[in-house]
């Protein structure tokens, strides 16, 4: 029988928990109309194309959707089976004017619409934001069984069920390149192992099998190396291994229990949370004294450091009752609540924007995934109809 922490097993069990009730309706949190959005028209040749641009755009916090008034007309038209051509048109002062006509490509015609509504972000945002809607999601989900991953798009169309283990599992988590999804699940031995899944074929291999927990892995950015948590040792502590799970090496020396480890964008230091409390800390990735960031609150973990603004930090922190998302910033030197929810906010994952990002949204009864606004707190809901979701990671193309 392995030496499993309580704490590992009680946030196993709530996820489990959480994700097998029936969904309800949450997940959606409005804020007020700001001046400073860009008013645009959206439309498309086919009513499900509209849909989707639609929804696109009524995600991303620098946009309204209006039927006139608006500064940019963007209309989308498909050119074959798996290209869309985009039309942008600016009106100032009455008068039209061409901003930029382009065909993109994509593996099918939703994936070619959502490249197409990137470029119309780039060529009319006007603070240099990088498009997102062309990301891809790994995330868990109850539609079968007792919980499986599956991949999708942003908006978790075309999704696809990668696992039928019919065990419980947690944290898939993308390799940069998308060719690989790393996760833990007790599905072989009965305890926590870490596994790789490849997208494509569905074919999975067991990547770390030591004694104890082995949970909380993630690729570097150059996807040489993996970050994760085992207790084989004793407490649960930070290690580091090869691609291929070899070559693992202890980072942490503590009797304090750690976990949700995170590369920096340059793959130079990890961020994780670590008890009491928890808090974060960050070392080298080679190894070190780690150093405490002042987050200003009592609790704060599962940190996802943004690859498109080096000095964010993602994390979810305890405020009052409930869990919310806040950001860490080091030229503030300290963390702010970034969501406006009336449920739990938890697992925060950076769209690639650096503005944006997805989250589980949660009560004591439904689990959906989100997009939030980092900058309004505005929150829009992307799980559709009665499904339930949870931990979601983002891989951009």
């Amino acid at each position: 029988m392995r030496n499993l922490s309580l704490a590992f097993l009680g946030l196993v069990f709530a996820a489990a928990a959480v994700a097998a009730q029936p969904t309800r309706n949450l997940g959606v949190v409005d804020v007020a109309v700001d001046a400073n959005l860009v008013p645009v028209r959206v439309t498309a040749a086919s009513a499900d194309a509209q849909s989707l641009a639609q929804t696109a755009f009524a995600s991303h916090g620098r946009y309204k959707l209006v039927g006139s008034g608006h500064a940019f007309d963007i209309r989308f038209t498909p050119v074959t089976a798996t290209q869309v051509r985009v039309d942008i048109t600016r009106t100032t002062g009455g008068a039209t004017t061409p901003v930029a006509a382009e065909t993109v490509s994509g593996t099918t015609a939703r994936q070619a619409l959502l490249r197409a509504a990137d470029v119309a972000v780039a060529k009319t945002n006007g603070l240099g934001l990088r498009g997102f809607f062309t990301a891809r999601v790994a995330f868990i989900s109850q539609r079968a069984g007792k919980g499986d991953i599956y991949t999708g798009d942003l908006f978790l169309g075309e999704a696809k069920r990668l696992t039928q283990d019919n065990a419980l599992l947690m944290t898939p988590r993308w390799a940069p390149d998308g060719s690989k999804i790393i996760f833990t699940s007790f599905y072989k031995s009965g305890a926590p192992d870490i596994f790789l899944l490849d997208p494509q074929s569905g074919r999975k291999d067991t990547f770390v099998s030591f004694r104890g927990t082995n949970s909380g892995a993630r690729f570097s950015p150059s996807g040489q190396q993996v970050a994760m948590v085992l207790s084989g040792e004793g407490q649960p502590e930070i290690y580091t291994a090869n691609a291929q799970g070899r070559m693992v090496s202890r980072k942490t020396r503590s009797d304090a229990v750690k976990s949700s480890p995170a590369w920096s964008p340059d793959g130079t230091r990890l961020v994780f949370a670590m008890e009491p409390g928890p808090q974060l800390y960050v070392m080298p990735a080679g190894g070190g004294a780690p150093q405490r960031l002042s987050t200003g609150f009592n609790y704060t973990a599962e940190p996802d450091w943004s690859r498109a603004n080096p000095s964010k930090i993602a994390c979810t922190v305890r405020v009052g009752p409930r869990y919310q998302i806040a950001v860490y910033d080091f030229a503030k030197g300290k963390a702010e609540v970034v969501s406006k929810a009336s449920f739990d906010a938890v697992e925060p994952a950076w769209l690639a924007d650096g503005r944006h990002l997805v989250y589980t949204a949660r009560d004591r009864t439904t689990s959906v995934l989100c997009i939030l606004d980092t900058e309004t707190g505005k929150s829009t809901r992307i799980t559709p109809g009665d499904a339930a979701a949870l931990q979601a990671s983002v891989w951009t193309p």
